[in-house]
């Protein structure tokens, strides 16, 4: 076992845990079944990179096990549009949609089972959810704990309901301590960060630390490529203190990165951190020690600001200021996931008026507004729970209309430096599912509606339905995408000013020459474009494959991926 992990054991730990820790940790190790090699070009992402986004019963087909029924259709329709897959939780759970476990070594039966699990594993790569920061309050570890099983006995993180909890960051309105009787008939205040039916893990105990890693290398050895690290920033807590991103959080990352570089080099790290974007990226480490990538929260508001106002000067500037630490780092793009659209990421970015605006578009969709509780106990914006569709496009606007002003939202995301990450209710074009809304009576439920893959198949056979004018064209754009080399994610990046506020220009740089210039109209207008600067002969869109003037008029919404001279 490395150095590396002996002195971020002691980090955490000190040197009287942390020495019984490393014992265990290098049995465990030792046992390992598996270590896979890197990639044969040795860089972790290529512009092959494209994820897709689903629960495991996103679609549905009557007396299929779901996760059959994705596969099923990801290799019939998505084979070489898309590399790998994140299944959500699949899990069993007890609530909030899989992300309440009761058992990290089951594959919930209602989905199916690791075999269909494996299976996907074998034609895409897989992402896999680690939800470390707490489990189901019915989980049979929670009961062990409450039984006062010694082998639980520091599993879950007990606070004195005196303590001062004031400063504690909360990303709900949820009480964050819930008690609870133990056997013997005393009342323990757990940690709560998210839902009674959450209950947080404490990881000061070292037994914890070292079940968990169990977990994640039983990940690995079941396929996973990608480990999602979720709602990671909460990790470990001190009361007086903000109870994020604390320093032993990160390096509880970096040692998780250790041992998966000490026994499976091969797989990625991503934390799932929906935070301001100085404190988000700050979970890349120094470029080799933390995470391979972060989502990049930023981008999925900036992108509703942009296609809203129809002016792309804020998201140009935020892209210009964009950096990562290292060719070994980059960034998980994406617009839509199964949650919220979260503002957090762009406080200090976008003002009051231009946030204001996101919500009241929002709610004149049908949209809601999830909320946190901040420390003075007032309560403030923290999610708009709307499809993407929905966020980018105004109803009013004819539906071939609102196809194309999504598709330049994605296009965009599939331009940026990074690993573009796609959601599948984006990529089969879906609405906001507020009926479902409703009868849930929980704001997330609105972007998560479960499919009949018949009825899905019978839209994307029908060439004037939204379904098959979204998918069509976003499949071509991801096939297409995959075939250049200035979109690989080391790539260099720069947003260009062409003096039009409507139209984002976007400018990719490979290092072996290749150079792409994306433009995207975000407005419903035509603009014209003059790049005689850049180029005397017409040029060739890699998308359309037209050859056009350096001058020329861009339609509303429309995008061209511009191949241009390395002189």
């Amino acid at each position: 076992m490395t150095d590396r992990i002996d002195t971020l054991l002691a980090l955490v730990y000190g040197p009287d845990l942390a020495g019984p820790a490393a014992a265990r940790l290098r049995e465990m190790l030792a046992r390992f079944p598996q270590r896979p090699a890197a990639r044969p070009s040795g860089a972790p992402f290529s512009e092959r990179d494209v994820a897709l986004i689903t629960y495991g019963d996103s679609l549905r087909r009557p007396e299929e096990p779901p996760l059959r029924t994705l596969e099923r259709f990801a290799r019939e329709r998505l084979t070489g549009a898309v590399s790998a897959i994140h299944i959500l939780p699949f899990f069993p759970y007890t609530s909030d949609d899989g992300f309440s476990i009761t058992d990290f070594y089951r594959v919930n039966p209602a989905l199916g089972d690791w075999d269909d699990v494996r299976r996907i594993g074998q034609h895409f790569d897989l992402m896999v959810d680690a939800v470390f920061n707490h489990m189901s309050a019915q989980s049979d570890w929670f009961r062990a704990f409450l039984a006062g099983d010694p082998a639980f006995a520091g599993m879950f993180r007990v606070e004195s309901p005196e303590a001062d909890l004031s400063t504690i960051t909360r990303p709900r309105t949820t009480p964050l301590l819930t008690p609870f009787q133990t056997a013997r008939g005393e009342v323990v205040h757990v940690w709560t960060t998210f839902s009674a039916d959450q209950v947080d893990l404490d990881y000061r105990d070292p037994q914890t630390l070292l079940r968990m890693l169990a977990v994640l290398l039983f990940y690995v050895t079941q396929g996973a490529r990608y480990i999602r690290l979720d709602a990671i920033a909460y990790l470990w807590k001190v009361a007086g203190t903000s109870g994020i991103h604390l320093p032993e959080t990160h390096a509880i990352i970096q040692l998780m990165r250790a041992v998966l570089d000490e026994v499976a080099p091969d797989v990625i790290v991503i934390t799932e951190t929906n935070v301001p974007h100085a404190e988000n990226i700050a979970y890349f480490g120094d470029g080799a020690n933390e995470a391979q990538m972060v989502y990049n929260f930023a981008l999925p508001p900036l992108l509703f600001h942009t296609l809203l106002s129809g002016d792309a000067s804020r998201l140009r500037d935020w892209v210009n200021a964009l950096r990562v630490p290292s060719e070994r780092t980059t960034f998980f793009n994406f617009t839509a996931s199964h949650d919220g659209i979260g503002v957090r990421p762009v406080e200090g970015i976008l003002s009051q008026a231009e946030m204001d605006a996101l919500i009241a578009h929002t709610e004149a969709c049908g949209g809601r507004v999830s909320y946190k509780r901040n420390a003075d106990g007032s309560q403030s914006p923290y999610e708009l729970n709307i499809a993407y569709v929905d966020a980018v496009t105004d109803p009013a606007e004819p539906q071939a209309v609102q196809a194309r002003r999504f598709l330049v939202s994605q296009a965009i995301m599939l331009a940026l430096a990074g690993v573009p990450a796609i959601y599948v209710h984006s990529l089969l074009g879906s609405r906001s599912d507020i009926p479902g809304m409703e009868r849930s009576g929980h704001n997330r439920t609105i972007n998560r509606e479960k499919l009949d893959v018949a009825a899905v198949d019978d839209a994307l056979a029908d060439p004037d339905s939204f379904r098959a004018q979204v998918f069509g064209a976003y499949r071509a754009m991801l096939l297409r995408r995959k075939q250049i080399a200035a979109f690989h994610p080391g790539a260099a990046q720069a947003a260009l000013d062409l003096g039009q506020p409507g139209v984002f220009a976007l400018l990719r740089t490979p290092e072996d020459g290749g150079r792409v210039l994306a433009i995207h109209n975000v407005t419903g207008q035509p603009r014209p474009v003059d790049l005689s600067a850049w180029a005397a002969a017409p040029l060739s869109d890699l998308l359309s494959g037209e050859r056009i003037d350096p001058r020329f008029l861009l339609a509303p919404y429309q995008v061209r991926w511009l191949e241009l001279s390395d002189q």
